[in-house]
């Protein structure tokens, strides 16, 4: 305990002590006992008197050994800040060395650093002044050579370019041919062996067939019943089927004239019927047209299984095989476009055999590439984009779809990407491109020969231009003294390139450029 806390309780019991010994002597007093009372509180005062000197030496004796303490504690962390504050200085002191050698050395430097700037200034100097010597000597020198020559140095330069030019021409122009030549070597050789092979395994007649417009009648006589009282049975029977009839002086004939075929496939049939039945009446026609319509239609399925049969399909979807007989009843150009289809599954058939491709895809894709044309007049689009759709519609792959989307490969569509797109193109093209399987009119095909030979003659040295083979070759003469051997073949490349982005032509067009040397002389 603190002794000044201590002493302030003594004090405080002696205080305590005289008062209780006052309330008693008062007390005694009272009862006739003063001297008691006073020599009690003079024993209680002698008593707390020399508890006081105890307490107070105690109190003398704590504070030393308190004191002594605290200056020990004060002493040893005294030396403690003596000796981190000695080693701080030794520290800084380490530090001013180093930063003053650091100094000294950034000093030497900078005069190193001058004594170089110096150095260099004194050698550009020199180098400014030998390049100005060079180009004076460099001026002369180009002054000499053009008075030498008798060329300006524009005109030199020009020169050069030109045979630098021609002669990077001509080395590119060889290598060119020696590449063309060993790539279409290889891929000619294999090209022919892959469609030679297609061709010589399906054999396929080719009939030209046209869509039926005109019913024979066994006598005119019957032209009036089919046109009926006021017309009425010739009103039922164009109602009913959607065609229209042209009844004219053809003798025992009538004409249909309908742009669907199926339609008019259905009044062919129903009017045949009415003719061999001789019931000619507005509710017999309806009768007759509906039975029609019900033969076309097994018609259709008949054909479009048969179609899928004979390639060795399965799972094809009905309403498919549905659209696939309809094409029965359609022509494209000269071809009836369903065996048309079947062709095209047969050579993409074969052609995937020749190349290891799923046979089965490739016909496939093959008999369905047409099926838009067969809903295309009910449908916005191209048939290749309406096909891909309704296949799409009716669960056939993304392969197939893509194949026939991309089956024709022109701007209207998308381009074949994978093999079986261009496996199907390849045997679309070779179908259609069988004699006689496209019609056009003797006017166009003409003017096309004309404008092929007339992009050729554009070309400078350019002597004559043939077109060849129905405007599949275009054969161009150059004279020999203006176009050389190299200068030919970058030509025959040019003038492709130029066919391609002018001319209208079906499948591909070759273009070869002759030149030819002749020496001759006389013998006398």
């Amino acid at each position: 305990m603190d002794p000044v806390y201590m002493l302030l309780a003594v004090a405080i019991g002696l205080v305590g002590g005289l008062v209780v010994g006052t309330r008693l002597g008062r007390a005694r007093g009272e009862t006739g006992a003063t001297e008691a009372a006073e020599d009690e509180a003079a024993k209680i005062r002698a008593a707390a008197k020399a508890e006081i000197d105890a307490i107070k030496k105690a109190a003398e004796v704590d504070g030393k050994e308190l004191a002594r303490k605290h200056k020990a504690e004060l002493d040893e962390e005294l030396r403690g800040r003596r000796a981190e504050l000695a080693k701080r200085e030794d520290g800084l002191a380490a530090k001013e060395r180093e930063v003053e050698k650091a100094r000294r050395e950034a000093e030497r430097r900078a005069g190193d650093l001058d004594k170089k700037e110096k150095s260099i200034d004194g050698k550009v100097k020199q180098a400014d002044a030998a390049v100005e010597k060079a180009e004076a000597a460099q001026t002369e020198a180009r002054k000499k050579l053009e008075a030498i020559a008798g060329l300006s140095e524009d005109d030199a330069r020009k020169k050069l370019e030109d045979e630098v030019r021609a002669s990077a021409l001509s080395s590119a122009a060889v290598e060119v041919k020696r590449i063309e030549e060993a790539a279409h070597k290889e891929a000619s050789a294999r090209a022919k062996t892959i469609v030679a092979t297609a061709i010589q395994r399906f054999a396929s007649e080719f009939v030209h067939e046209r869509t039926v417009a005109v019913v024979p009648l066994p006598s005119d006589d019957l032209k009036g019943r089919l046109i009926g009282r006021e017309g009425r049975n010739i009103r039922a029977l164009e109602a009913a089927t959607g065609i229209d009839m042209i009844i004219d002086d053809t003798s025992e004939a009538i004409t249909i004239s309908c742009f669907n075929p199926v339609r008019r496939e259905i009044a062919r049939l129903a009017i045949s019927a009415l003719v061999a039945d001789g019931r000619i009446h507005p509710t017999r026609i309806e009768e007759v047209v509906r039975k029609a319509e019900k033969e076309v239609e097994k018609s259709c399925k008949e054909a479009g299984e048969q179609a899928v049969f004979d390639l060795g399909l399965h799972r094809v979807h009905p309403e498919l095989v549905k659209h696939l007989g309809r094409l029965k009843f359609r022509q494209s150009y000269a071809q009836n476009v369903l065996l048309h289809s079947v062709e095209v599954g047969y050579l993409a058939g074969l052609i995937a055999a020749e190349l290891g491709a799923n046979v089965k895809l490739a016909r496939r894709a093959g008999l369905l590439h047409d099926v838009g044309k067969a809903v295309d007049h009910e449908h916005e689009g191209p048939h290749a984009e309406v096909g891909a759709q309704l296949a799409r519609k009716h669960g056939e792959s993304p392969k197939v779809c893509a194949a026939i989307a991309s089956h024709h490969g022109d701007e209207n569509g998308p381009l074949p990407q994978t093999l079986l797109d261009h496996v199907v193109s390849a045997a679309n093209a070779l179908s259609a491109a069988r004699p006689g399987a496209r019609r056009e009119q003797l006017a166009s095909y003409i003017k096309r020969l004309d404008d092929l030979e007339a992009i050729c003659k554009r070309f400078t040295g350019v002597e004559r231009a043939y077109a060849l083979q129905a405007g599949r070759e275009i054969r161009v003469m150059v004279m020999n003294d203006h176009v050389d051997d190299a200068q030919a073949i970058v030509m025959s490349k040019e003038i492709a390139r130029a066919i391609e982005s002018e001319a209208t032509y079906p499948g591909q067009v070759r273009v070869v450029v002759v030149r030819e040397t002749r020496a001759s002389e006389y013998a006398r």
